[in-house]
């Protein structure tokens, strides 16, 4: 049975996870101790037998190989090795989890699309969905060991009601050299097209809906089955077991506490040397960690064993075919009678809140980051120093591109802007009286950058229009004096 403890750890408290530790069901000390009992068991030995049998020399030749040991140790990278392959076996046994089949949905289409309160009716929508659980019975008896000891034979899926005698007939005389899992999903199309010629199923979209959804659920059947084939790459499970125990071999010789090959003198304090505790305890450490690390990925490397944590199965084979079941059945066409809600003409609905979660309700509704971020003084000043920027600007005679405050204070009123053209006007650009009254006329749109945005008088881009010729500033002059004379001559009644 899988070991739950979400409850434990709903709220954080001092010491959470600390009272998880004395657990004994489903924890590491039940995967790891006889490891660790035959780890101290080597060490001990190995330990004695250099503390008593060995001779000063050999002792000597001993501490040179525990030295070479110890080094070679830190050389296997234990680190990067087990935390990529822990990494992909959990995404592994998540995936496994999630390809599970469940009827939830199927059963919802089937009480939605095949219709008929008589027995008939109700032949069609129970058989259909005892077909969807017998195709996920099939398979999970071929990928899990506790449905196998459940049901290892066709006759006790038989005896369990999931299949006929007839049913079963069919399907022994059905030879193939392959899972004839998906068999009972071909049985439930047959039957949902015999329920659409029967008018039960009104039309094709329904039909189509319903075919889709058990495409779905035959779909996962077929990649739990794959799971279960296509197994973790044993050359990667070789080298991560290997990289442990060779490991905790050198562990063994190199960690051993060894004697000072030149004790001082009577009189004479030596060196201070490592202290001799007799138990590697960082080593121990070591030990748990690590080797714990294989552990869990051994553990849930195939979920569907009989392990503490591994999948409730069978479990779930009972919750699908009872819920599956009740809702084509007893649900069908079974509704609550309607009426107006507590909240009715209430423009805004709000649920009670009882004394223990009454704080919940004094709390603000969360309205965005920034729903009450305030202008500082200093953005204010800042914007004010940007309008009057941006008015002396649209007076001055300045650049079109240095009259936009902001490209202003990056290019600077020195620079030219390297999108500006450097063709040469061939005069001066006089501005019009119109075009100074289009430049102090607000646009509206562009308050950004400032309060107020002059228009640019002329493209940027384009060569600046020829200055009037004295020719041409003459005849306008004749033209307006010939034009004043005659209305002063006008009559006024």
């Amino acid at each position: 049975m899988t070991v739950s403890y979400t409850l434990r750890v709903a709220n954080a408290r001092f010491g959470g996870f600390s009272a998880l530790l004395f657990r004994w069901r489903g924890s590491i000390y039940k995967l790891l101790y006889k490891e660790l009992l035959v780890f101290l068991g080597l060490y001990g030995i190995l330990s004695l037998t250099y503390r008593i049998l060995l001779s000063p020399e050999q002792k000597r030749i001993y501490a040179q190989v525990a030295r070479y040991c110890n080094r070679s140790a830190d050389l296997i990278p234990m680190s990067f090795v087990l935390g990529f392959y822990v990494t992909q076996v959990v995404n592994r046994w998540w995936a496994q989890y999630r390809s599970i089949p469940l009827p939830d949905r199927l059963m919802c289409v089937v009480t939605a699309t095949v219709h008929g309160d008589d027995e008939r009716g109700r032949t069609l929508r129970r058989t259909l969905l005892r077909y969807a659980n017998l195709s996920s019975v099939l398979v999970l008896r071929s990928v899990s060991t506790r449905v196998l000891r459940r049901f290892p034979t066709i006759e006790h899926v038989v005896e369990a009601g999931f299949m006929s005698q007839e049913e079963k007939q069919k399907f022994e005389s059905l030879h193939s050299d392959f899972n004839k899992y998906w068999v009972p999903c071909v049985w439930f199309t047959n039957l949902a097209a015999q329920a659409r010629r029967e008018g039960r199923v009104r039309d094709d979209i329904a039909f189509g809906l319903l075919l889709e959804e058990l495409n779905q659920y035959r779909g996962k059947c077929s990649l739990l089955f794959h799971y279960d084939w296509i197994s973790f790459p044993l050359v990667y499970t070789q080298v991560v077991t290997i990289a442990v125990y060779s490991f905790f071999a050198f562990c063994i010789i190199g960690r051993q506490f060894l004697e000072d090959p030149k004790p001082p003198l009577k009189g004479q304090e030596g060196p201070l040397g490592d202290l001799d505790l007799y138990v590697p305890l960082t080593t121990l450490l070591q030990f748990f960690f690590y080797a714990g690390w294989l552990k869990v990925a051994e553990q849930i490397i195939n979920p569907f064993g009989e392990d503490d944590d591994d999948f409730e199965t069978n479990q779930l084979i009972d919750r699908n075919l009872q819920v599956s079941l009740l809702s084509v059945d007893d649900m069908y066409g079974d509704l609550p009678p309607m009426g107006r809600d507590r909240y009715w003409g209430e423009a805004a609905a709000q649920p009670p809140y009882t004394v223990a979660s009454a704080a919940d309700s004094l709390r603000p509704s969360f309205m965005g980051s920034t729903f009450n971020l305030r202008m500082s003084e200093e953005l204010a000043q800042s914007e004010a120093e940007m309008e009057k920027e941006a008015g002396a600007l649209s007076r001055s005679s300045s650049p079109a591109w240095a009259r936009t405050p902001l490209l202003g204070r990056f290019l600077g009123a020195s620079a030219p802007s390297p999108a500006i053209s450097l063709r040469v006007p061939r005069t001066p650009l006089m501005p019009s009286r119109l075009q100074t009254a289009q430049a102090a006329t607000p646009v509206p749109g562009r308050m950004r950058l400032g309060r107020l945005l002059p228009v640019p008088a002329a493209r940027i881009d384009e060569e600046a229009p020829e200055a009037p010729s004295p020719d041409a500033g003459s005849q306008e002059e004749e033209e307006e004096e010939k034009v004043a004379p005659s209305s002063e001559a006008r009559p006024t009644p």
